[in-house]
């Protein structure tokens, strides 16, 4: 069973068994939220969602967020409340006390990554670099 912190984020469940290491990565339960309503919108419902970081942008990495059917060999495997979070490897050095968050404003709505790691963005803020 999941357990929920008193801090507005939600601690993982390892579904695969083995000791994590630290938390790769925290959603907040408005992200939780969020994701669990755009799944319900796909077909056939995703099992869960990936999150990741890629090479690429101006300052050379950029986070990823995909739905996956299953989890990779090399994943583990999170479970926030009843949500399923696949993070490969090496993804999950660099995701490391990031937090995921939904916000909602007059101007946009997305999701947005917290991350202490990091030490600079590029300017349009789609990358970052550690």
């Amino acid at each position: 069973m999941a357990t929920t912190a008193v801090t507005p984020t939600t601690t993982p469940e390892v579904v695969t068994g083995e000791p994590t290491g630290g938390q790769p990565v925290a959603l907040t339960p408005s992200a939780i939220t969020k994701v669990k309503e755009i799944m319900a919108t796909q077909t056939p419902v995703p099992a869960g969602l990936r999150i990741g970081v890629v090479g690429g942008g101006c300052s050379g990495f950029q986070y990823s967020m995909s739905f996956e059917n299953q989890s990779g060999m090399m994943d583990k495997v999170y479970k926030f409340d009843d949500l399923k979070v696949f993070v490969d490897a090496t993804s999950a050095m660099y995701l490391k006390n990031c937090t995921v968050d939904y916000v909602e404003t007059l101007e946009a709505a997305g999701f947005k990554f917290e991350n202490a790691a990091v030490k600079s963005t590029c300017g349009c803020g789609s990358s970052f670099s550690v």
